[in-house]
């Protein structure tokens, strides 16, 4: 009976090692889990575009202050699967020379539509501050008369986004869709969001003027959102140009291109210039969805985008599960404790920013939180920020037990220099 309860445990410990061992995936197999999960999130953005596409023309067929609600939450929806995708940026230049055309922020609205007379009336750094294209069939642009008399999607694309060079010359994408629907906040850190009145699209009631080049303004926009949509679900299709890129990289670029998304993503552009950098300013114009007050939906769900790169699982709009080897996998394989530490720092992150979303629902728009004076909201926005930072440092840590070149992850003066922030 000794030898047998001894044979027992051996065998009890031989299957505990067994069951604690973890089986390395190879860097391919994360590869087309990564390449899924974009895939699977590009094909989320489109369907719900092509809902805001159906609601906007319900709009433009009936203007009522219902249909106006109706197309404002088709855009709220279209931002939650679009914004996980970011992950995908920085690491990839297929979707960082793409992304302009899609998601550009911050956006000189007076360039698309009139605007209050507090906005101003000229910019030292942008002849088409002001330019107001709904308003006008014809403009100047470096010394050239521009013909704008028919709205289509050559003028937006080729002439309009980033006209000048100007990146605030976003004619295009889920913003300039954004500010159409809800037009200027006009609030400051106050109560309240755009308030656009639905006669600016009723053509036979207009309000605002040039009803008629609005509606087509917002028709155009919006089509050309799902063509670039369609566009990028290309390039991660099996055949896709993004895909087989990775594949066909040695696995240490691999590995980085997908750790840059989301150390980058993390670090320098979340917890950098869309947070940190509003936070010091205490500046409403600095919050990334800024007429529809959803900035913190959109900072949400960009956490949750890492979430899912990092441990290969994206949970569909219909509830459908994507899944497969992630980079935690493989970190594990290395070594358990990191990636560990690496899990609990993205939980904590996705759990701040969670809070910080209930916050947003239920006492304050973003743009409140980061008032000045406002020492509660103040604080929830910073810890969101320093638990960034932290998930950032323990995915430096899951990169060097990978043996993989040391990654310069975006940067913000907002963290790295505050002293220059707000310096010309």
């Amino acid at each position: 009976m000794k030898y047998l309860k001894l044979s027992v445990i051996a065998l009890a410990n031989i299957l505990l090692m067994v069951e604690l061992a973890v089986a390395e995936p190879s860097v391919k197999e994360i590869i087309n889990t990564y390449s899924d999960i974009a895939l699977a999130g590009y094909e989320d953005s489109l369907a719900t575009a092509n809902e805001l596409k159906t609601s906007i023309d319900t709009l433009i067929k009936n203007p009522s202050k219902e249909n106006l609600n109706h197309a404002r939450k088709a855009w709220r929806k279209s931002r939650v699967p679009y914004m996980q995708t970011e992950a995908y940026r920085f690491g990839n230049a297929i979707v960082d020379d793409w992304e302009g055309r899609v998601n550009a922020w911050p956006l000189d609205e007076g360039l698309i539509d009139y605007v209050a007379e507090d906005y101003g009336s000229e910019s030292d750094e942008n002849e088409l501050y002001v330019a107001n294209i709904i308003a006008k069939p014809s403009f100047k642009l470096s010394g050239r008369t521009i013909d704008a008399s028919t709205i289509d999607k050559k003028l937006l694309i080729d002439i309009l986004h980033e006209a000048g060079g100007i990146e605030a010359n976003v004619a295009t994408g889920y913003h300039a869709i954004e500010f159409l629907l809800w037009g200027q906040d006009l609030n400051g850190s106050e109560k309240g969001q755009g308030n656009r009145p639905v006669t600016d699209f009723d053509i036979q009631n207009c309000t605002g003027g040039n009803c008629d080049r609005r509606v087509t303004y917002l028709r155009v926009v919006t089509e050309i959102l799902i063509d670039d949509l369609k566009w990028m679900i290309g390039q991660w299709g099996t055949h896709g140009a993004a895909r087989t890129s990775l594949l066909s990289a040695n696995e240490s670029e691999a590995l980085s291109a997908m750790f840059t998304g989301i150390g980058s993503l993390s670090y320098g552009e979340l917890a950098g210039e869309r947070m940190k950098l509003g936070l010091m300013l205490h500046d409403p114009e600095e919050e990334h969805d800024c007429f529809s007050d959803n900035t913190h939906d959109s900072h949400y769900y960009n956490a949750l985008g890492i979430q899912n790169v990092y441990h290969g699982r994206y949970k569909r709009i219909d509830g459908k599960l994507v899944t497969g080897p992630g980079l935690s996998d493989l970190v594990k394989a290395r070594n358990a404790k990191t990636d560990q530490n690496v899990t609990k720092a993205i939980e904590k992150s996705v759990e701040q920013l969670a809070s910080l979303k209930k916050r947003a629902e239920t006492i304050e728009a973003y743009d409140q939180m980061i008032a000045e004076d406002n020492r509660e909201g103040n604080k929830i926005v910073s810890d969101s920020i320093a638990a960034l930072v932290a998930q950032t440092k323990e995915i430096e840590r899951a990169i060097s037990v990978l043996n993989i070149k040391p990654i310069e992850f975006e940067s913000s003066d907002s963290l790295d220099n505050p002293s220059n922030v707000g310096q010309q």
